[in-house]
């Protein structure tokens, strides 16, 4: 810029050349400078005005246009971030049905900042008339010593949380976390496990897995990626309740020390419902034992954990595969000689049925000595290839952790006496679930059946054991023993119940058996003519006492229960009442004219 000097010569030397005062020409010139200042600084202020004002608008165009996405979208709970590191949100549990079977609820944690406390001493003795399980001693010294942080509780109730705020004491805060809650209490808890605080920190604690399903599914239950998904799984809660219910009156009724049973789908695998008693809360989950048996804990899952020789229960896949081979028929005559003797080992049956017995006599009945005779026909070799075919030579496929634990055991020579100990249910220790699948597959025409806790998985499609036919005799085997035989007590009309009873001596931990305790079981279908669900039921030494002397057999223990569970669940599964079949597979299944049933072995 070229700046105008205030007296310019020439105009100086004019105006004193015609008389003029030249100091008119510098006031002038000062007058035109400051005019011009003037005319520069109003353009920078209205410039900077301007841009004030736009960005004003601009700002309220983003509040507004904030305001407005906010009031059209769902309203959502804040939730506080958690710190980095810790993830603290967990996916639902839900049954067939969408029911909620284990959530998350917003609580807070209780912890202290010592140094910041004005009444140490009188707030431990406040703090106690809270939480009674509180350690006086340790509170005292953790609040008058040295520490800077002190953990009071991992979680606490709304009304707890009140009565710490009216302490008034600064030095205590509270720091907001999610906790595991299921609201059924002990329904279906060996299914869910439950679980626990992992990594913590103030404002937030992560939720992992201890067990059942919450163990096995962890990983998944975590992952964000879900987008909060609930995991749904195949039990029905309804069923489930009734199931326990049923099955915890009929424990107590029979003298029992525990109880499982399980119901399942034959053509999916699906359980709709699975107990082992006793049970827990996992709201309150009991500390594991550290001695002693651990079948004695409320933890132990009998349903896939508990490994028992499953009795007579066996005495129709032995049945199935000679007929599979071509070695029976259903009208087959074998030698049914009480004792039998093999070696030095003599086999007996609980009553004599005479010398010979056809092949479905000697299912109705539960003969032991007729089913050896069978097992005789096709030897060891042959029958622990069909029992691996079934599923009995390792662990169940179940979706929970415990079932790695589930080995079978088995003899440690497999030999001629051993199949035939094997062939009616003893020398072989599995669990009910094993059973309850080996069932599904000879009631699913012979394909293999592997279990599944969750909704929508179909794993009916295996391979073939046996063909349908076979299939189709054995249950219609099944069908009179409950009709005629041994299982009498479990005839539910219009369900067509078929199934089979085990009476199994119990173990010692010591070796050999025990003479007063048994582990009773009944496994079975229904409806037999098209069967729908599979249910095994095993009373752990029950005993019936209603009579002058016990009872211990499964015909007049485990039976009568399972009976109760079809009578009270099918109506829930949507089954209808129907007319019963007199033959199934071509095998006559009424009672004969002045046949008695019974409910011994």
């Amino acid at each position: 810029m070229i700046r105008i000097p205030l007296r310019p010569l020439a105009k100086i030397i004019s105006a004193r050349n015609r008389g003029e005062n030249p100091d008119d020409i510098e006031r002038e010139n000062t007058r035109i400078r400051g005019e011009a200042t003037r005319d520069r600084a109003r353009v920078r202020a209205e410039g900077r005005l301007l841009v004030m004002g736009l960005a004003f608008v601009a700002g309220f165009t983003v509040v507004g246009v904030r305001m407005g996405s906010l009031a059209a979208s769902e309203p959502v709970e804040p939730r506080a971030a958690a710190p980095s590191g810790i993830h603290a949100q967990r996916a639902d549990i839900v049954d067939r049905e969408g029911r909620v079977l284990a959530t998350n609820l917003v609580t807070h944690a209780l912890y202290a900042q010592p140094p910041m406390m004005v009444d140490p001493v009188g707030t431990v003795d406040k703090l106690i008339k809270i939480f009674p399980d509180l350690d006086h001693d340790r509170l005292m010294k953790d609040f008058t010593g040295n520490r800077k942080f002190v953990w009071i509780k991992k979680k606490i109730s709304p009304e707890q949380m009140q009565a710490v705020h009216d302490i008034g004491e600064p030095g205590l805060l509270f720091g907001p976390r999610e906790m595991r809650l299921y609201p059924n209490g002990a329904v279906a808890a060996h299914i869910l496990g439950g679980s626990r605080f992992g990594a913590e920190g103030v404002n937030s604690a992560e939720i992992v897995g201890t067990a059942g399903v919450e163990k096995e599914f962890d990983s998944w239950l975590r992952d964000p990626a879900n987008k909060g998904a609930p995991l749904r799984l195949s039990i029905d809660l309804t069923v489930q309740a009734a199931l326990e219910e049923i099955l915890d009156g009929g424990m107590k009724l029979m003298n029992a020390k525990g109880a499982t049973a399980i119901l399942m789908q034959v053509q999916t695998g699906q359980i709709v419902a699975m107990a082992s008693l006793p049970d827990f809360d996992p709201n309150k989950r009991p500390r594991p034992l550290t001695t002693g048996d651990a079948s004695d804990s409320p933890l132990f899952n009998r349903a896939v954990q508990g490994l028992y020789e499953l009795g007579s229960t066996f005495k129709i896949f032995a049945v199935s595969q000679a007929m599979q081979m071509g070695l029976v028929t259903p009208t087959t005559v074998v030698d049914s000689q009480s004792p039998m003797k093999v070696g030095r080992f003599r086999i007996r049956d609980f009553h004599n049925y005479g010398a010979h017995l056809t092949v479905t006599d000697v299912i109705k009945h539960s003969s032991n000595v007729g089913t050896a005779h069978i097992v005789e026909m096709f030897g060891p070799d042959a029958q622990k290839k069909f029992l691996a075919k079934l599923g009995f030579l390792k662990p169940t496929s179940v979706e929970l952790i415990e079932a790695e634990t589930g080995q079978p055991q088995l003899p440690p020579k497999w030999g001629d006496v051993s199949a035939m100990t094997i062939g009616y249910g003893h020398g072989l220790a599995a669990s009910p679930l094993h059973l309850a699948a080996a069932y599904a597959t000879i009631a699913n025409h012979g394909i293999r059946v592997e279990p599944t806790l969750l909704a929508g998985v179909d794993k009916g499609h295996g391979e073939r054991v046996i063909s349908d036919d076979v299939s189709r005799k054995a249950l219609a085997m099944m069908r009179i023993v409950v009709t005629q035989g041994t299982a009498s007590f479990g005839n539910v009309p219009g369900y067509e119940v078929g199934g089979k009873t085990g009476t199994a001596d119990k173990v010692k931990p010591t070796g050999g058996y025990y003479d007063d305790k048994v582990i009773a079981t009944f496994a079975g279908a229904f409806p037999i003519s098209d069967p729908k669900y599979v249910l095994v039921l095993t009373l752990d030494e029950p005993s019936d006492n209603s009579g002058p002397i016990p009872r211990r057999t499964a015909g007049w223990t485990a039976v009568p229960v399972a009976a109760e569970v079809i009578r009270r669940c099918a109506p829930l599964l949507g089954l209808r009442p129907m007319p019963a079949h007199d033959q199934i597979a071509g095998i006559q299944v009424t009672k004969k004219p002045g046949e008695k049933t019974v409910a011994d072995e």
